[in-house]
């Protein structure tokens, strides 16, 4: 592809005494990692640059050529004219295109650019696709120096920088213990190394060679480079390694092949266990339901409560009829401890709830004592050097760490297999969103993420990869730089980093969910109406005084203070020319990008992963994977004050999304005076999840200690459960319960479920007729 840049007409100088200073850049990330520009032609609102730029392009994939006609500016950042967004698709192998890109405004300022594509000979490329991401060729640069050499330029003060900027590693320095670099690269684009004498702490070059790598070269031995500098010189031995065909990401929106094999084994289990609670006569042969359990977060009001629901469900041997169970947040806390042990739902859960208490009701002051600190300063350090991201969430964890348990552990996630391997447990899923570091609101963009014993996924794309890979560097779905997998307390801050909201974040909850939902309509209207098959879009900035303050504004209310970073799995991938169109990909297409693909999750360097809770408080996003074919959701809801907000959120966004879900309204009366329990279906849906909805409240524990017992007169006292938001001693800062108000709610938690067993297997059989 070649694009030459003609003019531009009536540009408009952002300069108050001068016209304008323009130039153009040219970005394209799927033929390229940097950004191209032209030269700036000074003092002209009609410049002429005719300056051509080639690319050399893949045609399967979608190419978004974005132009920026810009303002240089010496003093300050430069400012934007317009931007337009291209979609090569439009042009044809033989055929020239000169298009003039116009603004629909008072001087209609425009571009002129003229366009030309050949194809190049050769082989097709082997592409891998799940029809929305595709992984492309990828080659391994080898590059090995001769360590005594860099030695002494190291003694010198001096270091060899070796840069290919086409790669995924981009720039490397010698060390005093590292004689040979890899660099991965897209085969297609024939990678340039660059190697340069630098003085060490500084940005002062001696001297620097560079090597065109063509995608043929298997070999190349013994090649000297002369350091001018010094007239000594230094000598490479540069590999062209066998291509990287194997991926290391999953790209598929089917279930993997672990999660199956639990499922066949997990089925048996609960075909047993519903014949025994429902008292069937005959065994179901294939008409198992498929029973989950979700819970909401709530920090450590959300931990205790879900021990004294699970604790109840066993009770009612229902623990064994479950086959899936999510958590966010805080009840992530519940389920990492029991899954700790490999049988947990088949012992009693009185022990792991009595050590939950005993750490709940615990004083927490030396958390951060001299001792405490020296560990966490220890263990940071060490996780930086051997290549993982650092950030205040890793701290967070550290100190989660010490608040929950008072020792470290070496427990992984991946050691939860243990838990499944006879299909003896339900499968956890731990929701966590992920989010843009900055310039958008999590309102606006975030994608579900779920982790597993198994998998980390982020179903909008239908990419996972093995659980134990995820704190490793990727690139086109290959694991270009390995590291071990963490413990799980770091996962486990991740999972509750409640630290990486922005203040858009908190205006945006000030609202009430009407307000919410209303905004959210807004913004789907807008995003279809940029349609995928508009090929060119045009967009304007403010003008020049009011963008300013505007940009300004925009990075105060949208930066991330604490951001929690980390390596991102799907980096390098890139889009198929129809991923828009793709019925998996549209599933989830819910934020304001997903149109414009030069700006989504793939082009990223990291992950930012944050609570759920600054979106919608659910960790259901696991369960409405129509693969996943859910039948009934026990609804575990930890939240104080408006007890439905968070499944009615749920209804609204599954509703706007077409995922099958049981309409969710309430008469004004139970939204004041709400029950224990509340059966949601949909009888002209069969798709539709029967879901049974436990909210936090408490309304007949006041005068029963048990279903059918009646509390006594100093038993009264117990049943007083004070839920009542900021003056609730569950509030969510509150980081200590007294051994009473633990008690309180845990025993509230066992009762409401209790006492609602009738309308539990009711829902239960119903779900198993429907499924006949």
């Amino acid at each position: 592809l070649s694009v030459r840049i003609i003019q531009a007409k009536n540009i408009k100088s952002r300069d108050l005494l001068s016209a304008s200073d323009c130039y153009v850049r040219l970005w394209l990330p799927s033929a390229s990692n940097g950004k191209l520009q032209t030269k700036t032609i000074k003092n002209s609102d009609n410049p002429v640059w005719n300056e051509t730029f080639y690319f050399r392009i893949q045609r399967e994939i979608e190419n978004i050529l974005e132009l920026a006609v810009c303002d240089e500016d010496p003093l300050t950042k430069d400012d934007m004219q317009f931007t337009v967004l291209f979609n090569v698709a439009r042009i044809r192998p033989g055929e020239t295109l000169r298009e003039t890109f116009a603004l629909k405004s008072e001087k209609w300022e425009s571009l002129e650019v003229e366009f030309w594509m050949e194809r190049i000979p050769g082989p097709p490329e082997h592409l891998i696709t799940n029809d929305v991401l595709v992984s492309r060729e990828v080659c391994c640069l080898e590059v090995q120096v001769d360590i005594n050499e860099s030695r002494k330029y190291l003694k010198e003060g001096k270091n060899l920088v070796l840069t290919v900027p086409a790669s995924h590693e981009r720039t490397q320095k010698t060390t005093e213990d590292t004689d040979t670099f890899y660099f991965h690269c897209v085969k297609a684009w024939e990678p340039v190394l660059k190697v340069r004498l630098q003085v060490t702490g500084t940005i002062q070059y001696h001297s620097s060679y560079c090597l065109l790598i063509s995608s043929g070269t298997k070999t190349v031995k013994n090649l000297i480079v002369s350091i001018l500098h010094s007239h000594s010189c230094s000598h490479f031995f540069v590999y062209r390694m066998c291509h990287c065909n194997k991926l290391d990401v999953r790209l598929g929106y089917d279930l993997c092949h672990e999660e199956q094999e639990f499922l066949q084994k997990r089925k048996r289990v609960v075909a047993s266990a519903l014949k025994r609670v429902l008292h069937l006569e005959r065994d179901l042969h294939g008409h198992e339901v498929l029973i989950a359990v979700m819970a909401t977060g709530g920090g450590l009001r959300a931990m205790s409560a879900m021990f004294g629901h699970l604790l109840a469900l066993q009770k009612l041997n229902l623990l064994d009829c479950v086959t899936y169970v999510t958590g966010a947040s805080g009840s992530t806390w519940t389920l990492a401890d029991l899954y700790e042990n490999a049988d947990w739902s088949q012992k009693t859960l009185e022990g792991p709830l009595k050590a939950v208490k005993e750490q709940v009701t615990k004083c927490k002051l030396n958390l951060m004592s001299i001792d405490h600190l020296k560990y966490y300063h220890k263990e940071l350090a060490e996780r930086a050097k051997a290549g993982h991201v650092s950030s205040f969430t890793t701290l967070w964890s550290l100190v989660q760490e010490m608040f929950l348990h008072e020792r470290p552990r070496k427990y992984k996630l991946t050691d939860q297999r243990k838990a499944l391997e006879h299909g003896q447990n339900p499968l956890p899923f731990y929701a966590v969103l992920n989010v843009k570091e900055e310039k958008f609101s999590t309102f606006k963009f975030r994608e579900w993420a779920e982790f597993s014993p198994y998998e980390v996924a982020i179903p909008k794309y239908g990419a996972s990869i093995p659980s134990e890979y995820f704190d490793s560097e990727f690139f086109m779905g290959r694991r270009v730089k390995k590291l071990p997998e963490s413990r799980i307390c770091y996962l486990e801050g991740l999972w509750t980093n409640i630290f990486t909201r922005n203040l858009l974040d908190g205006l945006y909850w000030s609202s009430n969910s009407n307000e919410f939902w209303e905004r959210w309509a807004k913004d789907m209207v807008d995003i279809e109406k940029h349609s995928p098959e508009d090929d060119v879009t045009t967009i304007e900035p403010p003008s020049c005084l009011s963008g300013k303050l505007y940009e300004m504004f925009q990075d105060i209310m949208t930066k991330r203070p604490l951001l929690g970073k980390s390596h991102n799995f799907l980096r390098g991938l890139e889009f198929h020319k129809d991923y828009i169109h793709q019925k998996k990909f549209i599933e989830w297409k819910d934020t304001v990008l997903d149109s414009f693909p030069n700006n989504l999750t793939p082009l990223q360097k990291y992950l930012c992963l944050i609570d759920v809770g600054y979106f919608i408080n659910t960790s259901g996003a696991a369960l409405f994977k129509p693969e996943r074919n859910v039948d009934v959701i026990i609804s575990l809801d930890y939240g104080l004050g408006n007890v439905f907000k968070q499944l009615e959120m749920t209804y609204k966004y599954c509703k706007i999304q077409k995922i099958p879900f049981p309409k969710v309204e309430l008469s004004k009366e139970e939204e004041k005076n709400p029950k224990e329990c509340y059966v949601f279906s949909d009888a002209e849906d069969p798709r539709a999840p029967i879901v049974i909805h436990f909210p936090l409240v408490n309304d007949t524990f006041k005068e029963f200690k048990e279903p059918g017992v009646k509390r006594c007169l100093s038993e009264m006292e117990e049943g007083k459960v004070n839920l009542e938001n900021n003056c609730s001693p569950y509030y969510l800062i509150r980081l200590i319960y007294s051994s009473e108000n633990f008690d309180k709610l845990v025993n509230l938690s066992k009762y409401n479920i209790l006492n609602n067993k009738d309308l539990l297997l009711q829902a239960i059989r119903s779900a198993v007729e429907r499924r006949r």
